[in-house]
């Protein structure tokens, strides 16, 4: 079947550079045609033909530039996936933090690369007993995404049927409210969670340091290099004895010198 328009491989390596220039996303070749159908929604979008024009245009257009990077981005997650890094975190975690934090009363986690919302809100579930039980504790959640559209997915909290099959009667009850349009999470769960947009690739703006971070399957998009230099920084902005949480399919490569491993892509910061 004839393709709408014309794209090449030498289209889909210009989209490649420019992608890895301004995410640091590395795109397979294998991702020529999935490339190809979100290109091809942005050039109807546009009115333009070719892919050429299509990236002049986003050299002078920040607000197509956006559109760009929210259209090549892949987002799927769903709510407590890798569920043992939950159950790690009710039983092991919190536990620790209301020890190491009897004083300040300050706890810091972090979602990089929240997608749409379903792990900040799996975090702020699992922190629910211990929210209500330390209610005047400064306890927040970041999370960031790259894609400003599901970072605004996320923040509205509202899902549908589809999404939220999958979990037990207990967890809707205590996550979500029913509305007319789908189920919307709790507002005091909600309040929890700051979102923000975020490169990774750019400079970060935190200034406190991370009790817990979680960046899960998300280096697996970057080279081998830039993924050492963001665990890196993570490690950087994470308390001393911390935690970095990756996916299933991600490790910690050289810099396993600065981190304990704690089983199943947990990670403590050693000092």
């Amino acid at each position: 079947m004839a393709k709408e328009f014309v794209f090449t491989r030498d289209d889909f390596k210009e989209i490649q550079k420019v992608v890895a220039a301004s995410s640091g996303i590395n795109l397979g070749d294998h991702k020529f045609e999935m490339v190809y159908g979100r290109i091809a929604r942005r050039l109807r979008a546009t009115g333009l033909r070719t892919v050429k024009d299509y990236l002049s245009l986003i050299e002078n257009n920040n607000l197509e530039n956006i559109q760009f990077i929210n259209a090549i981005t892949t987002n799927l997650t769903y709510f407590f996936r890798e569920n043992h890094h939950f159950e790690f975190l009710r039983k092991t975690v919190i536990p620790e933090l209301v020890s190491k934090h009897t004083n300040d009363k300050r706890v810091r986690i972090w979602s990089a690369g929240c997608s749409t919302g379903e792990e900040p809100y799996s975090i702020a579930l699992t922190l629910d007993e211990f929210l209500r039980k330390y209610a005047t504790w400064d306890t927040k959640i970041l999370a960031t995404d790259l894609d400003t559209q599901v970072l605004e997915k996320a923040r509205v909290g509202l899902y549908n049927d589809e999404r939220v099959q999958s979990l037990s009667g207990d967890v809707k009850k205590n996550l979500f409210e029913m509305t007319k349009n789908g189920f919307r999470v709790k507002d005091r769960h909600r309040k929890t969670i700051f979102f923000k947009q975020l490169n990774l690739m750019h400079s970060w703006p935190m200034k406190g340091k991370f009790d817990v971070i979680f960046c899960r399957n998300v280096l697996i998009y970057f080279e081998r290099s830039v993924q050492q230099a963001l665990i890196d920084k993570f490690r950087q902005v994470l308390q001393p004895k911390g935690l970095l949480i990756l996916g299933h399919s991600e490790s910690i490569g050289a810099q396993a010198q600065h981190f304990e491993p704690l089983g199943k892509t947990i990670f403590r910061r050693k000092v």
